[in-house]
């Protein structure tokens, strides 16, 4: 069966954020189910120079008012189709906004060229490759189920995965006339949202079945409070909205090879880790003590809860901790924590930026990572804490619901928990949170038995691209591999 990917970024090519990595890792996944995947992505000035080989099969002399071609090859392990279409890709900047930090004016057409091209490809534009599934991710390939409904095509089936319904792609109704769609497609049943353009909401409204990434997440879009405004209308086709767990890619993320990491380990040799430790508190300032060291890795932004760290730092650091804090976001947020560095010197650190050799260092040498997001569709970091034996500390939501298991009472005397849950994510229960970690960071031996019970997690993809080969399965009527081992 082939499958084609349509994505704004992919890892380890071009990256923002967790979508790049569920986009690189997913082909390689299927691969086992026997799904062929490859992947249509933005021609970006820096992706282009990693192909090596590639070949034109696909011309436009008007792609949305400019030129542009396909050029198909391989990067970064994956099996590509790059939009090459210099007016529209080839700036600085990120994927999505200019150096000043401000979204591009056209994304509209940067995204729409995208998801258009890839119907093209569904109705057989490329010489002998017509793929039977097209799987969207986000708002920036959020067309591509209504090229495919209002298109001519009767058997190309459509899955839209959400992997943040709070970033939607909206725009205003003028823009409406310029997206090679029929009239009748702005109305509720097509893209039509709000009284202007709903990339999100018309690859939720028009596709054969909508994914997300996990099925804590699944269940919350349906309420108001998570659903951004598209709550009705996933309650009304509930029945073809599916949870579906990320995994994360095991050799990219693996402590016993990481080149990243000051020394290697195993759940065998989890002593190791000290070494890794020591690395992180030297990059960071850090004093070194005896204390745990709570870390985090993200966008530093309301949404993952960095504004209830930041109040809760003072207490962290009077009560033995340290804090080593990688990302930017928000300038009130990262003018907190640099404010809470300055006030405790050794034992809080910020590095603002994206530092990916960084962040593996972090998970293999901090004791604990913070995750206190206010609703987190799935999370990676918190997979790689389990997989490198750094204890997550994760509001109860979404999929860190679906992946830590809290240490409460009955769990710890199981002898199956694997971190810290809260709930709600406020100042206090994050306090509350802090103080339970430093508890369980006193008994070692019990703590020691919790990281290699992380260690041992299944964060792999293998079980989520078996789920995502029998969905194909069950569009299209065609077997997988995952068929014959249900």
């Amino acid at each position: 069966m082939e499958v084609l990917s349509v994505t704004s970024e992919v890892y380890p090519l071009i990256k923002t954020g967790g979508l790049a990595d569920v986009a690189g890792a997913l082909p390689g996944a299927l691969a086992e189910t026997g799904v062929t995947m490859r992947t249509l992505v933005p021609g970006y000035p820096a992706l282009l120079a990693k192909m090596k080989g590639g070949r034109e099969v696909a011309r436009f002399d008007d792609l949305f008012g400019v030129t542009g071609r396909l050029v198909a090859g391989r990067a970064g392990g994956l099996d590509l189709i790059v939009l090459d279409a210099p007016a529209l890709y080839d700036r600085p900047g990120n994927p999505y906004m200019g150096p000043e930090g401000w979204d591009w004016p056209d994304n509209w057409k940067r995204f729409a060229a995208l998801s258009w091209v890839a119907s093209e490809l569904g109705l057989g534009l490329v010489d002998g490759y017509r793929p039977q599934v097209i799987h969207a991710h986000d708002w920036q390939a959020g067309l591509v189920p209504a090229y495919v409904k209002y298109g001519p095509s009767s058997t190309l089936k459509t899955v839209m995965t959400v992997h943040n319904m709070a970033f939607q792609g909206t725009f205003g109704a003028e823009i409406f006339s310029q997206l090679r769609l029929p009239p009748h497609a702005f109305s509720v049943e097509g893209v039509e949202y709000y009284g202007g353009v709903g990339y999100l909401k018309a690859g939720v409204e028009c596709a054969d079945v909508v994914t997300t990434v996990s099925p804590s997440y699944a269940a919350e879009i349906g309420t108001p409070d998570f659903g951004m405004g598209l709550d009705g209308l996933l309650n009304n086709r509930s029945a073809t909205v599916f949870g579906i767990l990320n995994g994360i890619d095991m050799e990219a993320w693996n402590p016993a090879t990481d080149p990243a990491l000051k020394q290697n380990f195993t759940a065998s040799t989890i002593q190791h880790r000290l070494a890794n430790k020591w690395a992180v508190m030297e990059a960071f300032g850090l004093d070194v003590l005896e204390g745990p060291l709570f870390a985090v890795v993200s966008r530093l932004t309301w949404q993952k809860g960095i504004d209830l760290i930041a109040a809760n730092i003072d207490m962290l650091v009077e009560a033995g901790g340290q804090l080593a804090v990688l990302g930017s976001g928000d300038a009130e947020l990262e003018n907190a924590i640099r404010a809470a560095s300055m006030r405790h010197p050794g034992r809080v650190g910020l590095i603002t930026g994206y530092n990916e050799p960084l962040s593996h260092l972090i998970q293999g040498g901090a004791d604990v990572l913070m995750v206190p997001s206010r609703f987190e569709p799935c999370g990676l970091t918190q997979l790689y804490a389990l997989r490198y034996g750094c204890i997550p500390l994760v509001s109860r939501v979404g999929g860190l619901n679906d992946t830590v298991i809290d240490s409460n009472v009955a769990a710890l005397s199981a002898e199956v928990s694997t971190g810290v849950q809260f709930s709600p994510p406020d100042i206090g229960a994050l306090a509350h949170a802090i103080r339970r970690t430093l508890s369980l960071y006193e008994d070692q031996k019990s703590w020691k038995k919790m990281q290699r019970r992380g260690m041992k997690s299944d964060v792999s993809w293998a079980a989520s691209a078996a789920r995502y080969a029998q969905l194909y399965s069950n569009l299209t009527g065609m077997p997988t591999n995952a068929n014959s081992n249900n």
